[in-house]
């Protein structure tokens, strides 16, 4: 495969600034036979992450679907892609564009179902289940259609004990 150098880059290619970033972490050729470009073969690499499709769905401008699968599993298994990554980093924190406070900031958000968090799957019958009520949400400064929704549950208030009869335990003099 000829090298990179005079090729049209396609739609999602690194650029010529982009690839000078990254260019001297790749391992040189030693011996053995003419290996494919570097950065046509990393092109393909990033098109197939970036799109999802099977490695079998390469376009051929990249080369060999099974020359570039083979050359990704070699980077990874080398170290490339963390060499990249690090490279990267280092270059974006000297720039000031990492704040160290927020490095790591997940905004993900999961809905469970209700067995998830212990309560039966599915209610015997509708006197059993209680009422949820949603001005307990709007009480709490909440949305009405919160999922944190109040529930109200009637408890019987204790019955009085007869006068002059004591329920609790004795005390005992010493």
């Amino acid at each position: 495969m000829p090298p990179a150098e005079g090729r049209k880059h396609a739609r999602g290619d690194l650029s010529d600034a982009q690839w000078s970033l990254i260019e001297g972490l790749f391992p040189r050729q030693r011996r053995g036979g003419k290996w494919n470009d570097h950065r046509l073969t990393f092109d393909g690499i990033l098109w197939v992450l970036r799109t999802g499709a099977p490695w079998r769905d390469l376009p051929e401008r990249y080369g060999k679907w099974q020359s570039v699968y083979d050359r990704f599993n070699r980077y990874r298994r080398s170290g490339v892609f963390d060499k990249i990554l690090k490279a990267l980093r280092i270059r974006l924190d000297k720039d000031g564009f990492i704040d160290w406070d927020l490095w790591c900031v997940d905004g993900s958000n999961v809905r469970a179902s209700r067995s998830a968090a212990g309560a039966s799957k599915k209610a015997k019958n509708q006197a059993e289940t209680a009422e949820i009520t949603r001005w307990g949400a709007a009480a709490a400064d909440g949305d009405p259609n919160s999922t944190s929704s109040w529930t109200l549950q009637v408890y019987p208030l204790p019955r009085s004990s007869p006068r002059g009869k004591r329920t609790s335990q004795s005390t005992s003099s010493s």
